[in-house]
């Protein structure tokens, strides 16, 4: 009778020692990640529930909330500040996210295949380091409309009458996003180089054996299998031009009048100049959602394109 009851001990005993590895395992692996979640709900989380209740009130920083529901909302959507705002980060955003994208792409298609690229991949990428800030001084003196480098080259190379970039209000958004591109151009490009250099040099062979030209190689082989590198950089530059506020900042303060006034500058006007934290806060939110619907757009489209390839 000793033996089975032995037996049985050991076989129960197993499972025991297994689960105790399991949630030992378990325990060591939340440990782990501890310090990112702690940080998520702590910088990121926290703070945007946080923006929330605050939309939801009247606050001027110091004293006390007062709960007013979509108040805030309301006021928002009718006000002409923010509708000004969201056209001309709209505006920005259809100028600078394709011209970001088409340059790094052709650049990228132009450092694939030749010698040095490392080096050449430096020389654009320098400016993604640089200081948002320090860029935009730098270009605040390039698009100078009486000392420019840029209008006096237009000046003597093609006799023409430039524009006063940063004072007309035809010209500012462009000339902001002309900076965005400048400046996001290495990021992107190293994105699609990156893509561009896991692709099976076998599939441009067989294509060329096809008889394919090199711009059927890239309409047929190169663009399809970049997709998800070009959705990558799509999202993150979307989300990126929403965001803009450095370069309207330093170089124009919104103007002239209101012509590059952006979201994020707005945001910062009602809260730091203004001190209606609750307004600010119902933009920000609005801004989130915008962002969010967006994103989730450009997910289903990807799908359905992926399916529709299948």
């Amino acid at each position: 009778m000793a033996q089975p009851i032995a037996s049985n001990t050991q076989v129960s005993g197993t499972p025991r020692t297994g689960l105790s590895r399991r949630r030992a395992d378990q325990l060591w692996g939340y440990l782990f990640i501890s310090p990112q979640l702690i940080g998520l709900l702590v910088f990121s989380l926290g703070p945007l529930l946080f923006a929330f209740y605050i939309s939801l009130t009247t606050w001027d920083g110091f004293g006390n909330k007062t709960f007013i529901g979509l108040g805030n909302y309301l006021d928002q959507f009718q006000s002409p500040d923010f509708q000004i705002a969201l056209k001309n980060t709209l505006w920005y955003t259809l100028i600078a996210v394709p011209g970001g994208i088409i340059l790094a792409l052709v650049i990228a298609l132009g450092l694939n295949n030749i010698r040095g690229k490392t080096l050449y991949r430096l020389f654009y990428f320098m400016p993604v380091v640089t200081g948002s800030v320090a860029v935009s001084v730098i270009w605040l003196y390039l698009l100078n409309g009486d000392f420019g480098i840029i209008n006096n080259y237009l000046r003597l190379w093609f006799n023409l009458d430039p524009p006063n970039w940063l004072v007309d209000d035809r010209f500012v958004i462009p000339a902001i996003a002309m900076v965005g591109i400048w400046w996001g151009l290495g990021y992107n490009m190293v994105i699609f180089l990156a893509g561009l250099q896991n692709i099976p040099q076998t599939l441009l062979e067989a294509a060329q054996i096809d008889g394919a030209n090199k711009w059927q190689s890239f309409l047929h082989v190169t663009l399809p299998i970049l997709s998800p590198t070009t959705f990558f950089v799509l999202i993150l530059s979307i989300i990126s031009s929403f965001q803009v506020f450095d370069q309207a900042y330093v170089m124009t303060s919104g103007g002239p009048g209101k012509a590059s006034y952006t979201m994020v500058l707005h945001i910062y006007q009602t809260s730091f100049v203004d001190f209606t934290f609750g307004k600010s806060s119902a933009a920000a939110m609005i801004l989130f959602a915008i962002i969010l619907i967006l994103t989730i757009g450009q997910f289903q489209v990807q799908r359905r394109w992926v399916h529709y390839e299948d």
